[in-house]
């Protein structure tokens, strides 16, 4: 049945609570016994991931750092490999170096103000506004990627909600929306009403308990919010990368620089399409058999990357090449904990496959 609508008389918080009570999500991993630790690496992850894509890396990642402490004093390496397959790596940079100056500097604590919070790497406005409502009980307004689709139906806010003008007036009635009382509450349930009723497609508005105040629903133009991202054609990165295979069933990896795209990532030896396997790695290939395999398309969010994977096989490492602090001899079976770019692992695993 659905829950009961407001009328213009009721609180907006108020009737947020009262669904979220009845219909809200109460049992998400990190709700269970909230710490600020705990919300924060829940924050960070769920930055553009979806709540079950997230659910399995936060148990993993908890299991292994249970807290500030296990994550201050791991190896990048480690945490890199936990956080392999969940995308945009520099969260989980950012995160484990926060975690360093938050045990080393701050005592293990984690500042109690939403402007504290901002000081440390990774956290902006609303994710600082989520640990401290979410973890510490502060009020603090947020203003996530479902909350910002809420309140521009809700207001019929036109413009794409990260231009300055639009954000700033979201920020504005984030503000003046949080109650005093049952913070924590009402923060999840903003996330959860975006989440699950005012979704991007076919909103369940029949059971929003916002329906009958929303502007948007009165309008019946509820596809117009919230406005679009101006469209541009994204460039297109051609790369070769090589697969150089030993005969102990490895590929050789190296790491990458600590920033950038794939920051402190392994990955193949990548080069210009035309560039040799000697030229790129540095080792004496000639007379092997070099296997091409279709090209893998990875799409970021400034630019489209066209992969074309080399594979050659090498009867044993050639040229001296051993295990460094910047290249290893990897093994298909991801028996090695390091942190692999995405495109890559999912390319070793189809060849350890293949293989057999």
């Amino acid at each position: 049945m659905p829950p009961k609508k407001i009328t213009h008389d009721d609180n907006f918080a108020h009737s947020v609570l009262a669904w979220f009570d009845a219909h809200g999500r109460h049992d998400l991993p990190w709700q269970q016994a909230p710490t600020p630790y705990r919300v924060w690496v829940s924050e960070i992850m769920l930055q553009q991931t979806q709540v079950g894509t997230v659910i399995p890396y936060f148990q993993r990642f908890m299991a292994r750092f249970p807290d500030i402490a296990a994550l201050a004093t791991a190896d990048t390496d480690q945490v890199l490999h936990l956080w392999t397959g969940l995308g945009y790596y520099a969260r989980a940079r950012n995160l484990h170096r926060t975690a360093q100056i938050v045990y080393s500097e701050l005592g293990g604590e984690f500042p109690r103000s939403v402007d504290g919070l901002m000081t440390l790497a990774g956290i902006g406005q609303s994710t600082a506004g989520a640990i401290a409502a979410l973890g510490m009980g502060i009020r603090a307004p947020i203003l996530d990627g479902n909350v910002k689709r809420v309140l521009t139906r809700f207001f019929a806010i036109a413009g794409w909600p990260e231009q300055t003008t639009t954000k700033n007036r979201l920020w504005e009635l984030a503000e003046s929306l949080t109650p005093t009382a049952r913070v924590a509450d009402y923060t999840q349930a903003m996330m959860d009403l975006g989440a699950t009723l005012c979704t991007r497609s076919k909103p369940a508005c029949a059971n929003c308990p916002l329906q009958l105040d929303c502007a948007a629903y009165r309008s019946g133009d509820i596809a117009s919010f919230p406005g679009k991202k101006p469209k541009r054609a994204l460039p297109v990165k051609r790369v070769a990368m090589f697969v150089l295979l030993d005969e102990n069933g490895s590929v050789l990896l190296e790491k990458r620089p600590p920033s950038g795209i794939w920051g402190s990532l392994y990955s193949l030896p990548e080069s210009a399409e035309t560039d040799t396997p000697e030229e790129v790695c540095g080792i004496s290939v000639a007379g092997l058999a070099h296997t091409i395999l279709p090209v893998i398309k990875h799409t970021f969010s400034h630019y489209h990357l066209l992969i074309t994977p080399r594979v050659l096989k090498l009867s044993r490492p050639k040229g001296g090449v051993a295990d460094s602090n910047d290249r290893v001899w990897y093994p298909l079976d991801h028996t090695l904990e390091i942190g692999l770019a995405a495109p890559v692992r999912k390319l070793l695993t189809g060849l350890a496959n293949s293989l057999g």
